[in-house]
């Protein structure tokens, strides 16, 4: 489960859950954490003072901030954050990172051809260093619905959804049949262009709106999210049979979500559930 920022009800709930836990540390903290004696604090009471009880996997320093006016704090709060871990004698469990989106790709097609853009790579590159000498992946979000939207023209429904009978994308040895595979393999090489071929990438976000706006209906959010969970299995071409982490974004509907953002009013419609708990589709993780 990923929680965007501590939630002491939340964090309350899930201790003895044995449900793993992605912890953000939110947006509009992160320059308070550039001072190590802030992010010893944060770490103590809201990860130290939860543990063991509560299972934490990550701790996500900052969510798309890169690039931006807050990006130069990333990379030195997530050392202190790290610094903070190692101190708590947690390090073994909790890999630290940042969660980045897909526009910091300059180049993204063929996926063999991915690069970060000037201004990503300025900060992406060290944070990959750092991410490499801590054995911690890079947390992607990623959005084929997003993608499709943008390009209708050339980018087909089917290859967005998993549902394409056939390879649609032939990338030298390499074969895609989604664009799911296309982003993130396209990401692998962007980080194999800045040195950090050995980071892993985690899906820190994927999902489709059932509602609000193009193509999103019920029907196109359960196909994508169950053929995510069906996929994820099997890896990219790039890396094939090594299965992806990947988290489904996101468990509830957001009834109360500002709809100003890229996706309008299809931004509240990305859940699982509906506020009240009832289920928006059937779907089965197994």
């Amino acid at each position: 489960m990923r929680l965007y920022e501590p939630n002491q009800d939340a964090l309350n709930a899930l201790r003895g859950s044995n449900i793993q836990v992605m912890l953000g540390v939110p947006n509009d903290q992160l320059q308070r954490m550039t001072t190590q004696s802030e992010a010893n604090t944060w770490v103590r009471n809201n990860v130290r003072n939860y543990s063991p009880a509560v299972k934490f996997s990550y701790i996500v320093v900052g969510n798309e901030v890169i690039p931006g006016g807050q990006a130069q704090f990333v990379l030195p709060a997530m050392r202190n954050i790290y610094n903070a871990i190692v101190a708590a004698g947690l390090q073994g469990q909790i890999k630290v990172s940042t969660a980045v989106d897909t526009g910091v790709l300059g180049v993204s097609y063929p996926p063999s051809k991915g690069s970060f853009s000037d201004t990503a790579r300025a900060t992406l590159g060290p944070i990959v260093q750092f991410l490499a000498s801590t054995q911690a992946p890079l947390l992607a979000n990623v959005y084929p619905y997003i993608s499709y939207i943008d390009n209708t023209g050339s980018i087909q429904l089917p290859y967005a959804l998993f549902t394409s009978p056939s390879v649609v994308v032939t990338d030298g040895q390499y074969k895609y049949q989604n664009l799911f595979d296309a982003i993130v393999d396209a990401m692998y090489s962007a980080l194999e262009k800045v040195g950090g071929s050995s980071v892993e990438i985690v899906v820190s976000e994927s999902g489709w709106p059932s509602s609000g706006k193009a193509a999103a209906t019920v029907a196109n959010a359960r196909t994508y999210n169950q053929n995510l969970i069906q996929h994820v299995k099997k890896g990219t071409p790039k890396r094939s049979g090594r299965a992806i982490q990947a988290y489904i974004f996101a468990m509830f509907n957001e009834n109360q979500k500002l709809n100003n953002g890229h996706l309008g009013e299809a931004e509240r419609h990305f859940g699982l559930f509906n506020p009240d708990k009832s289920p928006v589709y059937p779907i089965t993780f197994n």
